[in-house]
Formats: structure tokens, C-alpha cells, sequence
């Protein structure tokens, strides 16, 4: 001891740093987009205006800011798309002043390249893959964002965060690359491209507990309102102008929100009145069913319908 006044004391003192869950999240996402950004040349950004690509871009404009993106951001236009999604991509391409890029399904249909399907159940969701591969072409582009989750649907469990495609843009599960300690291995020949999924390791729970923490604005029909809808296979669509109703089927309305957004045709929604993004984190936290499963009649085609898809090159 010392009886000396002045005499100050200092004592060691440990303070853990700890991210959040979410925050964590966001510097994984934020550490793959840099990573992109410094070894590839020409990456691009899937935007169709959904929740996970609003996600994806919110995460990449915070990865760079206050620099713009540099990169542009595609949209693979079906054609019957939601008028409210369409709004909203053309709403966050003015306000973040992005480059956006869309490539058509109808471009490749008037040039033949792919058949539109015909018969109530049709939809051009799969002739996406066309398009988009054409698009990745004529872009040149060598890594392409895309907002697939592993929790969504069990073939897009099996994607790494650095998903390897070949030069036709096919998927082959088994010839991936091992990611140990978030390495990741972009390492590719001339017309071979990188698909990048920086929200891999989210949920849709995740995803909404985001959009409620960062105050993200969405499309409208994410949340609770009066449409009409027809009831198919389980499942309630909307009834847009895309819609071809079958016999004994008669639209009425229902307060609904939309889970995932798609093609029209073939993106179906639930009943719910979550009208805040505080809402829907509850309602999901409860549910025991993916919104791809529960909502997306392309992903009842069989077993393996979008493993067979993703063979192909679709998202």
C-alpha cells in the first residue's frame, strides 16, 4: 500500500466482443461481396425486387458505401411479373441509382429459343434458365449474387457460398469445392462462371428480423392485404391477368401476404394478417414450413424438380 495521494492504480480489464446473430450475418455477407469485388472481374447482381434480393442489395450497398456498387444488377424478366414488384425494382434502381440490366423470357420466346408452355398450369418460371444464361454471355459476367438460402429447399442445401458452374452453366453438386474456414475458391477458366450466394447461411426468419431491425422497405404485397385469389392444389394464387383458370374455379377475395415472389403464375400466397414486418417475424417463427415449400407450385413438380433445374442453370 502507499499512502501517496497521487499514485494511480490500473488494472487489467478483459472486454469480450461479441457480434449479434444478425450482425454477424451482415459481416459475412458484406466479407463475401468484398471478396467478389477484388478477384473477379465482371460479377453482377440478381434483382427481381423480392425479399431476399432487397436483402442482398441493402447488404452490398453497405459493403461499399459510401462508394456506389460497382457492379450493375440484373433482372431475368419473365413477363408476368407482380405489378407492385415491378414498381418497387424501378423505385430502388432511381433512388440507389443503380445500373440495371433486364434480360427477357420474352425476348428468347419471339426469337425462339424457348416455347412457351401452354395449358392452365403453365408458367414460364423454367424458361428463366435460358435467359438468364444468355444473359450471363452477353454480359460477360464471371460471378453472379444470387439470394438463395440452404434453409429454403433441400437442393439449394447442397450450394456452397462460391457455387462453381460450367461452361454451359450447368450445376454438378459433386464436383463443388470444399469452403473450410470461409476460404473461398473463385478459381475458373474463360466462360466458366461463379454463382455467389452471400445470404446462404440465413433463414427466412433471419431475413425478416433484418428487414425489421434496418427498417427495409418491401413490395406491398409481402404484407397483409385484400386480393383475389382462386384455390389450386393446395395452395391459393392470385388471380392476375396471367392466370388461366381451369373449370370449377371461381376467384373471391381473401386478406393474404405473399412469403416468396416469383412468376405470377406459379407463386402462390398465404392467408395471414401480419401487416408489419414486427408481425411477420412472429408469424413465421411459428410456422414449421419453408415459404418455397409452401408457396411455390414450380417446386412441386417432382422430388427433384429444382435439383433438375439448377442441373440446367437455373438459379
Amino acid at each position: 500500500m502507499t499512502d501517496d495521494k497521487n499514485m494511480f492504480y490500473f488494472f487489467p480489464v478483459s472486454v469480450a466482443y461479441e457480434l449479434s446473430h444478425l450482425a454477424a450475418l451482415e459481416a459475412e455477407a458484406v466479407h463475401v461481396f468484398r471478396e467478389v469485388a477484388a478477384t473477379f472481374e465482371r460479377p453482377v447482381l440478381l434483382f427481381s425486387g423480392g425479399k431476399d434480393s432487397v436483402v442482398m442489395l441493402h447488404a452490398a450497398a453497405k459493403a461499399f458505401w459510401p462508394a456506389p456498387l460497382p457492379f450493375p444488377v440484373l433482372h431475368v424478366d419473365t413477363g408476368h411479373n407482380f405489378d407492385e414488384v415491378l414498381r418497387f425494382r424501378d423505385e430502388t434502381v432511381a433512388a440507389l441509382n443503380l445500373r440495371l440490366e433486364v434480360a427477357s423470357v420474352q425476348d428468347d420466346l419471339d426469337a425462339g429459343r424457348v416455347v412457351e408452355e401452354t395449358g392452365p398450369g403453365a408458367s414460364r418460371n423454367r424458361l428463366q434458365t435460358v435467359t438468364l444464361l444468355r444473359a450471363i454471355r452477353e454480359g460477360g459476367f464471371d460471378a453472379v449474387f444470387g439470394g438463395a438460402r440452404r434453409d429454403e429447399e433441400k437442393a439449394r442445401a447442397k450450394e456452397r457460398v462460391f457455387s462453381f458452374r460450367d461452361e454451359h452453366g450447368q450445376w454438378d453438386p459433386r464436383a463443388q469445392r470444399p469452403e473450410l474456414w470461409n476460404l473461398y475458391n473463385g478459381r475458373h477458366r474463360r466462360g466458366e462462371h461463379i454463382r455467389v450466394f452471400p445470404l446462404s447461411n440465413w433463414t427466412e426468419l433471419d431475413i425478416w428480423q433484418y428487414i425489421r431491425d434496418e427498417r427495409i422497405a418491401l413490395p406491398p404485397l409481402y404484407y397483409a392485404h385484400r386480393r383475389p385469389v382462386v384455390q389450386r392444389d393446395g395452395m391459393l394464387l392470385a388471380a392476375t391477368r396471367f392466370l388461366s383458370l381451369v373449370d370449377g374455379e371461381t376467384p373471391y377475395e381473401a386478406t393474404v401476404r405473399f412469403r416468396t415472389v416469383g412468376d405470377a403464375t406459379c407463386t402462390g400466397c398465404v392467408e395471414s394478417s401480419a401487416a408489419t414486418p414486427s408481425e411477420v417475424v412472429a408469424e413465421v417463427a411459428a410456422t414449421r414450413v419453408t415459404e418455397r415449400g409452401a408457396t411455390r407450385a414450380d417446386d412441386r413438380i417432382s422430388e427433384a424438380g429444382m435439383e433438375d433445374r439448377k442441373r440446367e442453370g437455373y438459379f
